[in-house]
Parts: structure tokens; C-alpha cells; sequence
């Protein structure tokens, strides 16, 4: 995928879409191709980071005692081990899993983090996760983590052969919505198993708007 691609197609895009009340998600769609979903390892899953933050991502942590002061400081929301039971509620569980983007969980606790809140934030995908460093030890320095995930997003493709990314905004330049994309890319082609073999479309498109091929 050429930069000047996607530039062209980001042309497009804002010379026809319609303003909007609101900033519009730039997605990142891909058609995959010769993969056998049924088979581990040709399932897609990975984190990534992206050159720019597209929006603010809301973080809250799990934590003991150990790292209560640290997640204060540095996260939107702490929950301690000793108030899991309030989350029993199930309204106030979903509200969770809606209202934040990441979770972090100390790892000597993750035990009971799972026992509490797996049922809410397993089925969306949001149970802190290693592969993320969502699992951290109970002295960690939170700022350099929290910072990453501002600009990480989740890519997975374990049930269809397409995925569907949110990967900027429209308020953003070109020239990092463009740096987005291609990381994306790179990264993308560096987890498939073939490689850009497995890729057989790619499309831009703002939420409203319709989408531009670009691959």
C-alpha cells in the first residue's frame, strides 16, 4: 500500500463527504483472503500502536494496595480489590465495560479481577491483557504505559475474514492519518501468515461516508 494511495483516497474522501456535526471516525477496512479461520494460527490478533492518538482512550485500573497510589496519580479510574462486589451489579458492570477503553489489572490480583468482571468485559474483548502489558507487577510505573495505550488499538480477525479499524479522525492532518494507516498495514503484514498475500482489499472510509479502495 503506496502513500500516495491512501493520500489520493483521502482526497477523495473529504472532497465528497458531507460536514457533519461531529468529527468523523476515519476507517481502516481490509478484505483478508486465503486463511483458514478454523486453524489457530491463521487467526489474526495483535495490538498495535499508532503513530498518532485519534481520541482521548479512558483508562481504568485494577489494583491492590501495593499500586493504589501509583493508579491514581496516572489513570481515569482505579477500583480496588475490595470493592469488586460493588461491580456484582450488572448495570453498573456494563457501565464499565461501555465507559472505558482499556483495562489494567494488578497481576497478583488477576485472579479475582477475572472472577468479578470476566462475564462484562470478556465478551467485548476488554479483560486486561497481557499482550497489550494490560497485566502488570505490583510496583509498575504506570505513565509509560498509560501513554502507550492512548495510542494502541486492538486488531482481530478470529471469526471473519475481515476487519474493521478505527484508526483516526478526520480533524487529524493527512500526514498522520496517512503515518497511521501504514503502520497499521505494516503490522498487519508482518502478523499475517503469508503475509501481503492474505490481504486481498483495503478501503478507507469516515463513518458517514462511503468507502475508497485503496488496495
Amino acid at each position: 500500500m503506496k502513500t500516495e494511495q491512501i493520500q489520493k483516497a483521502l482526497e477523495t474522501i473529504r472532497k465528497d463527504s458531507k460536514k457533519r456535526n461531529f468529527p468523523q471516525t476515519v476507517e481502516l477496512i481490509f478484505g483478508l483472503q486465503n486463511l483458514d479461520l478454523k486453524k489457530p494460527d491463521h487467526q489474526v490478533e495483535f495490538f498495535t500502536t499508532l503513530a498518532k492518538s485519534p481520541k482521548k482512550r479512558r483508562i481504568c485500573a485494577f489494583v491492590g494496595p501495593e499500586l493504589k497510589d501509583e493508579a491514581e496519580k496516572v489513570c481515569d479510574l482505579i477500583i480496588t480489590a475490595e470493592d469488586f462486589p460493588k461491580y456484582s451489579d450488572k448495570k453498573k458492570a456494563k457501565a464499565l465495560a461501555v465507559g472505558y477503553d482499556f483495562f489494567i489489572a494488578q497481576a497478583n490480583i488477576m485472579a479475582k479481577v477475572a472472577t468479578a468482571f470476566g462475564r462484562t468485559l470478556g465478551p467485548r474483548g476488554k479483560m486486561p491483557n497481557p499482550k497489550a502489558g494490560c497485566v502488570v507487577p505490583p510496583k509498575a510505573n504506570l505513565q509509560p504505559l498509560y501513554d502507550k495505550l492512548q495510542r494502541t488499538i486492538k486488531v482481530s480477525a478470529k471469526t471473519q475474514l475481515q476487519l474493521q479499524l478505527s484508526i483516526a479522525n478526520e480533524d487529524m492532518g493527512d500526514k498522520d492519518i496517512v503515518e497511521n494507516i501504514s503502520q497499521v498495514y505494516k503490522q498487519l503484514v508482518h502478523h499475517l501468515p503469508t503475509h501481503e498475500n492474505n490481504i486481498r482489499t483495503a478501503f478507507i472510509k469516515f463513518t458517514m461516508s462511503k468507502p475508497v479502495r485503496v488496495l
